[in-house]
């Protein structure tokens, strides 16, 4: 039997773009092997690339410098953000066999066809910014998932100037609802309680339809029978219009968690940044969610360390955050990315200050997730089992809430996929723990 090993780099719509490549390659007839097991060498390694910073270049070189060796004589399959962007230099790397970027995805096993008869490299990346449609690729089922990401959006038309994504992904292109709606259904039919919407820039989708927008997914994904969830990966502030806080407001499926950017509290390295709000107007939004949904957990990601941020900028921008009470901050230090118009900016901040910086946001997020999460002790939620793991004896399942607390509970692999109403009895920075009330149970699980 054939065999193909992958290995992922960068964020989740990486992750989710691996997930549709596996499944070309398993419906060609391949078994997936790991990628790291020295004992069971693949035909084919796809290694998906990652150009957020500088580093996840270099990481992705490693990458794929370590598949050649594992075995030379496999097709080394390279694709993703830096693929995208320095195909060239890829190619140079003596073992690549092919190079396809963030698009034609689906054209990847005609590729390995091609270079299994032929032997010749393969450049297939084209102009990024010329592309106007969404690659459909379908993930039916997640190997090793109990939540299942359904990807709706691709592409982002904000420019940051701290940001390559642009120019590794193109510009923001929705996929079609009738596509969405229609994986959705298979997703529940495979048993999945749960649907995470992700997306490059989730928010924007439906900015290249005429009349239907986010919200209006939202509401047709609210009458998919046997959904049990539906989340958000990531929404700017700026795209949270009324009918979104409408959908939040009246569906009992959305969950009580959006992770929402920040990036800086400050208006002067907003500016910089080139983004799209205020802090006064990131404010407002975030209050208007508190109010119709007073136990949601909002969730950012903050850049420390942009050039030009004073000590005074940071702390502007640590009293806004500690005012807005997050229930956890995802904390960056800036990091140069060549091609990016911040990386040639006056005023870079070292190091060993933007190090200090990160110190105070981490102090501070574990603060705040603990405050978040106390307020749930002696609360019953639900809570579905992701994995199982041993503690002092006894075997425990571990899983996520709707309002994302993950939870611990003594439990066996049985429970995996189900719904459980979960006590919490001791809150965590991390991980609470809980004692499983009663389990709902749903017409279809998936058990992994």
């Amino acid at each position: 039997m054939k065999k193909v090993a992958f290995h992922t780099l960068g964020c989740k719509v990486n992750f989710y773009d691996t997930e549709a490549i596996w499944q070309l390659f398993k419906n060609d007839g391949y078994k997936q092997v790991d990628f790291d097991d020295t004992n069971e060498t693949a035909d084919v390694y796809v290694i998906n690339t990652c150009s957020v910073t500088n580093t996840g270049d270099k990481k992705s070189r490693q990458m794929i410098r370590r598949a050649i060796r594992r075995n030379p004589d496999a097709i080394i399959a390279v694709t993703g953000c830096y693929a995208q962007t320095a195909s060239k230099e890829i190619l140079e790397i003596d073992g690549v066999d092919l190079v396809i970027g963030t698009q034609d995805r689906e054209k990847i096993m005609d590729y390995v066809k091609q270079i299994q008869q032929e032997r010749q490299p393969i450049n297939a990346v084209r102009n990024i910014m010329k592309t106007r449609n969404f690659e459909e690729l379908d993930v039916p089922d997640f190997s090793d998932r109990t939540r299942a990401y359904l990807k709706i959006q691709e592409g982002c038309n904000n420019f940051c100037t701290f940001c390559i994504i642009p120019w590794t992904r193109g510009l923001s292109r929705s996929r079609a609802p009738e596509g969405v709606i229609k994986q959705a259904r298979k997703l529940v039919d495979a048993g999945y309680q749960e649907i995470v919407l992700t997306g490059i820039h989730t928010g924007g989708y439906g900015d290249d339809f005429e009349n239907y927008k986010l919200a209006d997914l939202l509401w047709d994904l609210d009458k998919v029978e046997g959904l049990n969830r539906i989340r958000i990966s990531s929404i700017e502030a700026s795209q949270i219009t009324d009918e979104i806080i409408e959908v939040l407001k009246t569906s009992d499926k959305m969950c009580r968690h959006l992770h929402i950017p920040l990036q800086a509290g400050d208006n002067d390295v907003l500016k910089a940044m080139k983004r799209k709000y205020t802090v006064q107007e990131f404010g407002e939004k975030i209050e208007k969610i508190h109010e119709i949904m007073p136990d949601v957990a909002i969730t950012t990601d903050i850049i420390v360390g942009f050039p030009g941020e004073s000590e005074e900028n940071f702390n502007n921008s640590f009293k806004f955050i500690e005012a807005l009470k997050f229930s956890e901050l995802h904390v960056f230090p800036y990091s140069k990315r060549t091609g990016t118009p911040a990386a040639k900016m006056d005023h870079q901040v070292d190091m060993e200050e933007k190090n200090r910086r990160v110190h105070e946001l981490i102090d501070l997020s574990e603060k705040m997730q603990l405050e978040y999460a106390q307020k749930f002790e002696d609360q019953v939620i639900e809570v579905i089992p992701e994995t199982v793991k041993d503690h002092n004896g006894k075997q425990w399942v571990v899983g996520h809430s709707d309002n994302y607390l993950q939870v611990m509970m003594e439990g066996t692999a049985d429970l995996i996929g189900k719904v459980c109403k979960v006590k919490i009895t001791e809150a965590g920075v991390n991980e609470c723990k809980g004692t499983i009330v009663r389990v709902l149970e749903p017409a279809n699980v998936k058990v992994v």
